[in-house]
């Protein structure tokens, strides 16, 4: 498959998939017109932005491939990686406070909303750091830094 076919099918899946992500847009909006319960309300709201969210993302790529090529240079990098640094650590914190949250009430029946909300969390910062290890990944392909 050549290079342009290889392109235009990964926007074609990506336009399909953002179909879906509207869908799970307004399906969760109904949901959330029909409760009042903080629970079920609090878990719509996260699907809801998580599927705007991945929508922002899928057209990045499309624009990537459509309009114009992602760049990063060594000086996008070197202008805020002490930041991201710094943001890694407190990322590593989140999660050391999660496992022990979850750790401290683990197994107890009436706290099950908590600990599932808690294991949402530790979920969600582990994937701020996959995403910080995968910006780390690309900065290492950048000369100089390679």
């Amino acid at each position: 498959m050549k290079t342009r076919e290889i392109h235009e099918k990964i926007v074609q899946n990506l336009r399909q998939w953002q179909k879906i992500e509207n869908a799970s847009v307004s399906s969760t909006g109904r949901v959330l017109e029909k409760t009042d319960h903080p629970l079920i309300r609090l878990v719509m709201e996260i699907i809801q932005r998580d599927s705007q969210a991945h929508y922002n993302i899928q057209q990045m790529i499309i624009d990537s491939f459509e309009r114009k090529v992602m760049t990063l240079t060594p000086e996008d990098v070197a202008e805020v990686w002490e930041l991201i640094e710094e943001h890694v650590a407190l990322e590593k914190k989140t999660v050391e406070l999660a496992n022990e949250a979850l750790s401290t009430i683990k197994g107890m029946k009436y706290l099950t909303s908590q600990f599932y909300l808690l294991r949402y969390m530790l979920a969600d910062e582990e994937k701020h750091n996959f995403m910080l290890e995968g910006l780390e990944n690309v900065k290492k392909d950048l000369y100089p830094y390679n």
